[in-house]
């Protein structure tokens, strides 16, 4: 039987506890996870590509049959060169299923035997994102209950610079 191998991309700028958690479910359904940090060049992220695949890697040693990249371009044209034709995306609001549509939509088009299977957070990681991380934490904001603790230390690192 093949080895069902799925594709989680993102930014993961930087990786929260809502990420691991979406993870952490979709390692019970498939064989593998493949976490795939986007090397964007039209953002500007806090941390660099590597930085984010570090972080990522740390928070999710714990967890079988994880593994983490990074990928810039086309994520079909990533997925065929892993042997996979599942990506993983998470919704935490109506606001995201219009853009997510979109892009299963294209992606679909680009690769017809892809398959997106959205994950829905925890209720207590409904309203968390990177971003509204990143804001908290460059105001000094506990953000202990919403990352790791090696991602949480690398952003008080970052901003106490």
């Amino acid at each position: 039987m093949k080895k069902k191998i799925a594709i989680y991309p993102g930014s993961f700028d930087p990786v929260t506890n809502g990420h691991i958690d979406i993870i952490k479910r979709a390692v019970g359904i498939f064989d593998e996870v493949i976490v795939s940090v986007l090397s964007n060049r039209e953002k500007k992220p806090l941390f660099t590509t590597e930085e984010r695949m570090e972080m990522i890697k740390e928070a999710v040693k714990a967890i079988a049959n994880v593994s983490v990249g990074s990928f810039s371009g086309l994520l079909v044209d990533y997925m065929k060169k892993h042997n996979s034709n599942v990506a993983i995306r998470g919704l935490r609001a109506v606001s995201d299923l219009d853009y997510e549509f979109q892009i299963a939509h294209i992606n679909r088009e680009l690769y017809p035997e892809m398959e997106t299977v959205f994950f829905m957070p925890n209720a207590k990681y409904v309203y968390l994102s990177s971003s509204i991380v990143r804001e908290a934490a460059s105001f000094g904001g506990d953000l202990s209950k919403h990352l790791p603790a090696n991602v949480k230390q690398a952003l008080e690192k970052k901003f106490a610079k």
